[in-house]
């Protein structure tokens, strides 16, 4: 997670979830439970090695969010596993629905910048981003950086699909 915009407190947990779909539904959750007020950032970080998981990260307004989590038996450290986490709540996200323009999209969100696969163009302003209701930027360089990718019609959307299609789906 890149530097704590909405408070001092951002604290990593460790749920052992090893799957990215499993992660964003448990930290929606967990940030529902909490009462986490509306601008703060909840992401998903991956850990590689021995045991590889998926943790969280989240903005908080106090600490009293890490001692809830604690008393679920949740392993809660302070501060962010990494710096590129991938943002799954962040301020804006509930308005990123349906199709925005680029503008919009950077002006009404945390959103700092987009890229564009196989372009080192920015896109005009004005392009419209079809968000299948699912944009998860990420963390680059304390920037949160959202990746998209033309598609059909002349829009972008973004790289990370909602509903992914798992490895050997068909074997």
């Amino acid at each position: 997670m890149g530097p704590a915009r909405v408070s001092p407190y951002v604290i990593t947990v460790d749920t052992d979830v090893r799957d990215l779909r499993a992660a964003d539904h448990l930290l929606r959750d967990l940030a529902a439970e909490l009462g986490l007020p509306e601008g703060a950032f909840g992401c998903t970080h991956l850990v590689h090695g021995e045991r590889p998981r998926v943790v969280l990260s989240f903005t908080t307004t106090s600490p009293e969010a890490a001692r809830a989590l604690t008393a679920k038996e949740y392993e809660v450290t302070t501060g962010a596993p990494d710096e590129v986490g991938r943002a799954v709540l962040y301020p804006g996200v509930a308005a990123l629905t349906g199709t925005v323009t680029v503008a919009e999209l950077l002006s009404g969100s945390a959103i700092d910048r987009v890229t564009v696969l196989g372009s080192s163009d920015q896109p005009p302003p004005e392009q419209g981003v079809v968000t299948r209701d699912h944009v998860r930027p990420q963390w680059q360089d304390g920037e949160l950086v959202l990746t998209l990718m033309p598609a059909a019609g002349g829009v972008l959307v973004p790289f990370e699909v909602p509903d992914p299609t798992p490895c050997c789906a068909d074997h």
